[in-house]
């Protein structure tokens, strides 16, 4: 068999014909999702939406609407002392974030940069989402979300 250069495709023999191609549909993109939880379960779930930034403005949003619902659904620990432990990343760490959680009542647990802790979702919430959604394929970003949605409920 001679294979010829320009399409990379294989020529004579048994198999002289091209290859079918098969129609595919452009896969999803990566979605960020923040889920805020505590013992009794996840309070708050947002998935970023396209084009959008995760910036400290951003992320304050997220602390004020975090407060409404612990107001709303754990109204009992609306009043008492809510602490806080999410990673070191730029936007958690902002100062206009810090400003906000201290407005909203919240009290900042240290994590430690490069800590070999982790938050007890990474074993625990995470592994098992992320095996759900290894085996599918979706097509879409609003996709995922529902899925994700749906198993977390």
């Amino acid at each position: 068999m001679t294979r010829i250069q320009s399409n990379k495709q294989w020529s004579g023999g048994i198999a002289a014909h091209p290859p079918q191609k098969i129609p595919s549909t452009k896969p999803a993109g990566k979605v960020l999702a923040s889920i805020f939880w505590d013992q009794d379960g996840i309070l708050l779930i947002d998935f970023l939406q396209k084009g959008q930034t995760m910036n400290a403005e951003y992320y304050s949003s997220l602390l004020v609407q975090l407060k409404d619902i612990l107001k709303e659904k754990r109204h009992w620990k609306a009043t008492k002392a809510v602490f806080f432990l999410h990673d070191n990343a730029p936007a958690h760490r902002a100062h206009v974030t810090q400003k906000k959680l201290v407005y909203l009542g919240f009290q900042y647990l240290d994590h430690p940069p490069n800590s070999p802790d982790l938050a007890s979702s990474e074993y625990h919430l995470f592994p098992r989402l992320k095996k759900q959604l290894k085996v599918r394929h979706f097509s879409s970003d609003a996709e995922v979300i529902a899925v994700a949605e749906t198993w977390f409920d």
